[in-house]
């Protein structure tokens, strides 16, 4: 049987605020196996953006990203934000790795093409290199991924950190049994976003397609949830939306599943 792999990808107010980041990191850091945790941090990109001047523009949920929104989302991703989550890691007693998809030529991807909206230096993956996560995850060490790939001749390229959760997690079921969180400052989706009672228990394509058409899902949760099922197809066994203290209870919030 295949050892079990933990991907949680943790973005929203969880990495803004230090005290819901501390909380994460020590529910992460209690989780039995091999693991790997991959970030966002858009809030902290949008304010610093903004105190250079720079104007911060999303399309369902995705960064558009020109020249120097480049260099802002580069300084702060794979900067400040994943630094210190791996020393809060360290801090917690793992051996905590910092990692863009350039190092060790983790995640390739290549500039999406400019369609009827141009994204700018925004990248969709083209390739895992899964062989070399293995040999990190066999050494004891806790890959920490920041949403920053690179095409192979030099650029950078900003990558929607759910996409790479999503990507990361179906490479590595060659050699894992493979379970994906997506964990956010909510329960799970949300019937109506005020109320954390309004939780939906499961998720397949038909109601994803309903929710989305009556606009209860939106903006950053439509990536969240089309690359959950992309993941789920590929061969990941199980995907989850929940909040911090839902990976330590048993996993609850909302469930994907295909049928």
């Amino acid at each position: 049987m295949s050892d079990r792999l933990t991907i949680i990808k943790v973005g929203g107010n969880v990495v803004e605020e230090e005290a819901s980041l501390k909380s994460l990191l020590k529910d992460f850091s209690r989780v039995a196996g091999s693991k790997i945790l991959v970030h966002g941090g858009g809030k902290s990109a949008n304010i610093l953006s903004e105190k250079l001047g720079l104007e911060s523009k999303k399309v369902d949920g995705r960064r558009i990203t020109d020249a120097e929104t480049l260099k802002v989302v580069t300084m702060v991703y794979a900067g400040l934000v994943n630094k210190s989550i791996v020393a809060g890691l360290q801090a917690l007693g793992n051996n905590a790795i910092g990692l863009t998809g350039s190092d060790l030529d983790l995640i390739r991807a290549a500039k999406r093409p400019v369609g009827e909206i141009d994204y700018g230096y925004v990248g969709d993956i083209k390739s895992v290199n899964y062989q070399s996560l293995k040999e990190l995850l066999d050494s004891g060490a806790v890959p920490v991924l920041a949403p920053i790939t690179h095409d192979g001749h030099g650029q950078l390229l900003n990558t929607n950190a759910d996409t790479i959760a999503s990507e990361v997690a179906a490479a590595m079921c060659f050699d894992y049994e493979v379970r994906l969180i997506f964990c956010f400052e909510k329960n799970g989706v949300l019937m109506n976003e005020d109320d954390e009672k309004s939780l939906v228990n499961e998720i397949n394509p038909e109601l994803f397609a309903q929710l989305k058409h009556d606009g209860i899902v939106s903006g950053g949760m439509i990536p969240k949830l089309s690359d959950g099922f992309a993941a789920l197809r590929r061969g990941v066994k199980e995907v989850v939306i929940t909040n911090p203290a839902g990976i330590s209870e048993g996993l609850r919030g909302t469930r994907l599943v295909l049928e």
